[in-house]
């Protein structure tokens, strides 16, 4: 396997840790992140002044001379599978993709095949340069399983570093549409005594909690109001269902990214999504509130009833402000269709 030397002086004032002071004077045409410079150091793939120093704490003094040498990408230990993608936008540098239900975003133990990098691995061939010095596409965000919707994925390594710094500082504009036992409103004053919720202007729900691991379930998340991760979700109706509203299509938009935040979130408020086997359940509903096919459409859905609508980044590369967007998937259209039928239909 071939390599790359990357050869550059420490500046002025250089920080106190030699990982810091490598990514911070790094060329940036070498697309090297502080993580992958710590690992490259460990490795023995960098020298001050000649001299090895594997210790990515280590003091490095201005004017120092550094070489880092860089493998060229190796192949992924993932295969490639030629399984069909819905392409929303492609280049040199990402791709962004309507992931359908059903399919995981990256292998597991579980699913070790059958997945979206496998797929992407196959799209994008040799147009992969490398994300971490492995040819493989970069995931910076993911989906549930049983969540469709928009994906970006990077291609290159500058790709990878540019989305996964805007996923951190919660810059990436992301709405999810999803149906939702009852309807969300702020005239209803048992969801003003729910702790973590409140309503801002629009009658716009805000979910104000930390998220973690169940103590019981390793598979689920439970919100919590000390310890855990801050997660912040808003949701606003789009239209409810029912004569009074038993069911409602609501425009949920992230403010942070948490594992199951929409699901979980909207769960604590007395909102479960529809289908959804782990946080929502089923609900008895009114016999009168929607008519016997909406009633049957309901209990059959079988899987959460969300799907993540619009993606809105900043290209890394180029600068250029991108959204997508991404139709309802047929089977929530249809349930709403259902939805939407009188109560004596």
């Amino acid at each position: 396997m071939g390599s790359r030397q990357i050869e550059f002086v420490i500046a002025d004032n250089p920080p106190n840790r030699l990982d810091k002071a490598l990514s911070r004077d790094v060329p940036a045409e070498a697309t090297l992140s502080r993580t992958r410079l710590a690992r490259l150091i460990v490795a023995g793939s960098v020298t001050v002044d000649g001299v090895v120093v594997d210790d990515p704490k280590a003091k490095v003094a201005e004017d120092a001379v550094i070489v880092v040498s860089v493998e060229e990408a190796e192949d992924s230990h993932i295969g490639p599978e030629d399984i069909s993608l819905d392409v929303v936008y492609e280049d040199d540098d990402l791709i962004v993709v309507n992931k359908p239900v059903g399919m995981v975003v990256h292998p597991a133990p579980g699913t070790p095949s059958g997945t979206l990098v496998n797929a992407l691995l196959h799209h994008c061939g040799e147009n992969l340069s490398g994300v971490g010095g492995v040819k493989r596409p970069g995931i910076v965000h993911r989906i549930d399983k049983e969540t469709s919707g928009l994906l970006v994925v990077a291609k290159s390594d500058v790709a990878h570093q540019g989305l996964a710094k805007q996923f951190e500082k919660h810059t990436v504009e992301r709405y999810y549409r999803a149906i939702c036992y009852g309807v969300p409103d702020a005239n209803d004053p048992r969801l003003r005594g729910i702790k973590g919720t409140s309503f801002e202007p629009g009658n716009i729900l805000k979910l104000t909690t930390q998220l973690a691991r169940h103590k019981h379930d390793r598979q689920k998340q439970a919100v919590m109001f000390q310890g855990g991760r801050h997660a912040v979700t808003r949701a606003r109706i789009v239209e409810p269902f029912g004569n009074p509203g038993v069911v409602a299509l609501v425009e949920c938009w992230l403010e942070t990214g948490r594992t199951h935040q929409i699901r979980v979130h909207m769960a604590h408020a007395g909102h479960g999504l529809v289908g959804d086997p782990t946080y929502g359940g089923k609900r008895k509903l009114a016999a009168k509130s929607l008519a016997p096919a909406a009633h049957d459409a309901l209990r059959a859905f079988p899987r959460q009833a969300l799907h993540a609508a619009v993606l809105g980044f900043v290209h890394p590369v180029t600068g250029e402000e991108m959204r997508f967007e991404a139709p309802m998937p047929e089977d929530m259209e249809a349930l709403m269709v259902k939805l939407r039928l009188s109560a004596g239909a």
